[in-house]
């Protein structure tokens, strides 16, 4: 491959979004944003770089993240700095630096950057719906986040999406168990995969997490952290589940749950799809991280939070097919061959008049622009010729029968209205039907 034809590649792990599939993204959005700010969520914007040292104190030096796919640069000024891996230190971060009143809800919406074998619905840039809460320990508000990502799932229709809970426990009861873990494994080192055989004594948790054959053999009689919990751990977690129950959100108890970053603690959770490769079948998960804010600088201070991946989401649905793409559909498209400048100024008035218009350029015939409008997806053409202007008037011609929207080759019953009054017409031609006379045109008996 020359260089040229390279350059001209979006960069290995990452795909560019176009139109229409991308109207898909713009509902997601506008829909996840819709719920969250009913719940009490603001939009948080953070900058997609940091200072290195936000995601290594956060998410430890031992992690995957850090240590193997952080797109780490030293800058011109010699600064140490990281583009974002994930959401939840940047907004933490931005909470030590601002220290807005607390209960702080945010949400947000985020490219990520990790340098990992790229996969189905995964690349070295992804992107990111979630919310974050700093401020309360309280376990209900575990429930309201957990509800949140629930609700956004059965939003768009998917139906095979199983909540896998667990608990990390604290600085109280965790140490303790990670020694009787860090023993159980030491016997069982020859049997672990290469990797957590020569790494789990640093970090015996994430052997659980492992996916080999080998250490889910191995861990298979591990002993289980919820069964360590200290006792106000212990009714953390018995709220949350009872929180869940009377939400009518499903959870099944998973011990190897312990996500990957060392700033999590009580409350993990994982939102598993059915409908994709079991080894890549996560779509969103999160969990509490009370003790973040402190790693990062600040007071000490609870939190709570969860990411979705958007890519694997819409994944998810495709498997599924729910949430279809229905692509933007124009109004009205302006169709002009009497030297563009009627097609200028007829667009913006319908434009500022609310309607969705578009028109053609370059001084195209009647017959190439009336394909283009076709082709638009356009309910209705207003045409300006030679007759039209003259008179002051337009023609509205209907392209679309109806809520089905195919296409009327004949062009439908088209009428002539004043210049002045095409917004207004069109208006009305759409509020009854492309393939129905505006009221005003109608009978009596039948407006």
């Amino acid at each position: 491959m020359s260089d040229d034809a390279t350059v001209a590649r979006a960069p290995s792990g990452t795909h560019d979004v176009l139109a229409p599939e991308s109207a898909r993204w713009e509902h997601l959005v506008v829909r996840f944003a819709h719920q969250v700010e009913h719940a009490g969520y603001g939009l948080a914007h953070t900058p997609i770089f940091e200072d290195a040292r936000v995601f290594r104190r956060g998410m430890g030096d031992a992690s995957d993240v850090v240590g193997k796919e952080m797109y780490e640069f030293e800058d011109r000024g010699g600064r140490v700095l990281a583009l974002r891996p994930e959401g939840t230190a940047p907004v933490v971060r931005a909470f030590v630096q601002h220290r807005p009143p607390t209960p702080w809800k945010a949400w947000y919406v985020t490219p990520a950057f990790r340098y990992e074998r790229p996969q189905a619905g995964r690349y070295r840039q992804h992107h990111q719906l979630g919310v974050e809460v700093l401020g309360s320990a309280d376990p209900d508000l575990d429930v309201e986040v957990i509800g949140l990502a629930a609700g956004l799932f059965a939003s768009v229709g998917l139906g095979d999406v199983t909540l896998h809970l667990h608990s990390m426990g604290d600085d109280a009861c965790r140490p303790t168990y990670v020694e009787d873990l860090r023993r159980y494994l030491a016997g069982r080192r020859s049997s672990l995969c290469p990797e957590h055989a020569e790494r789990f004594e640093a970090n015996p948790l994430r052997t659980l997490d492992c996916k080999k054959d080998a250490c889910r053999t191995a861990t298979a009689d591990a002993p289980h952290l919820l069964d360590a919990l200290c006792v106000p751990c212990a009714a953390h977690f018995d709220r949350v589940r009872a929180g869940l129950a009377a939400l009518g959100v499903d959870a099944v108890l998973d011990h190897r749950l312990v996500r990957g970053f060392d700033y999590y603690t009580r409350t993990t959770f994982e939102f598993v799809s059915g409908a994709l490769d079991g080894a890549q079948n996560g779509i969103g998960g999160g969990g509490r991280y009370d003790g973040l804010v402190e790693m990062l600088g600040g007071p000490p201070t609870p939190g709570i939070g969860f990411g979705v991946g958007i890519e694997r989401l819409l994944l998810a649905c495709d498997a599924e097919g729910v949430f279809p793409l229905v692509p933007h559909r124009l109004d009205v498209y302006v169709v002009d061959v009497t030297g563009g400048e009627a097609a200028r100024d007829l667009t913006e008035e319908l434009r500022r008049a609310g309607l969705a218009a578009d028109r053609a350029f370059d001084g195209r015939s009647m017959r190439s622009q009336l394909k283009s409008a076709d082709r638009s997806g356009a309910a209705v053409a207003v045409i300006v010729g030679a007759d039209e202007l003259e008179h002051g008037q337009v023609t509205l011609r209907p392209l679309r029968s109806g809520g089905d929207q195919r296409p009327l080759r004949s062009g439908g019953d088209q009428r002539t209205v004043a210049r002045g009054d095409a917004a207004a017409a069109v208006g009305a031609l759409l509020a009854d039907g492309p393939d129905q006379p505006p009221a005003s045109d109608r009978p009596k008996d039948e407006a």
